[in-house]
């Protein structure tokens, strides 16, 4: 079982790459079968993820992955925080905060991002939302 601050590393890392739109860094942090369930229940896959930042489509202001919660089961692990987000999307308002629920999995040797599904809060955050 890996230390609590090796997922923890991990999860700074993401947020730090999403919030850059750093496709290098996130090429390496998701697996390469990656999926994301959108909180409008669209599904992107890795290439689709990666290609919102390198097609200059989404450009965040800010970005926060708070009040995580992180369970692990062997070389898996399963986070549930809120992602907040100041962000332009096709030149829209792409503000808001979302529950998000990661699996997280071991591949050899380093944790890599398989899935998130995200959820909208109603622009509330914190336990309540």
């Amino acid at each position: 079982m890996a230390h609590d601050q090796e997922l923890a590393d991990f999860a700074r890392q993401w947020a730090e790459a999403e919030l850059r739109g750093d496709t290098v860094a996130l090429d390496a942090l998701l697996t390469d079968d990656f999926t994301a369930v959108g909180p409008h229940g669209f599904v992107r896959d890795k290439k689709q993820w990666l290609d919102r930042y390198a097609s200059g489509a989404l450009v965040h202001d800010a970005f926060t992955w708070d009040e995580v919660t992180i369970r692990q089961y062997g070389g898996a692990a399963v986070a549930v925080g809120v992602q907040g987000q100041q962000s332009i999307y096709e030149g829209r308002d792409a503000d808001g905060y979302f529950r998000m629920t990661q699996m997280i999995v071991e591949v050899d040797g380093a944790w890599e991002l398989a899935a998130v599904h995200l959820s909208p809060t109603g622009g509330r955050r914190g336990p309540e939302a």
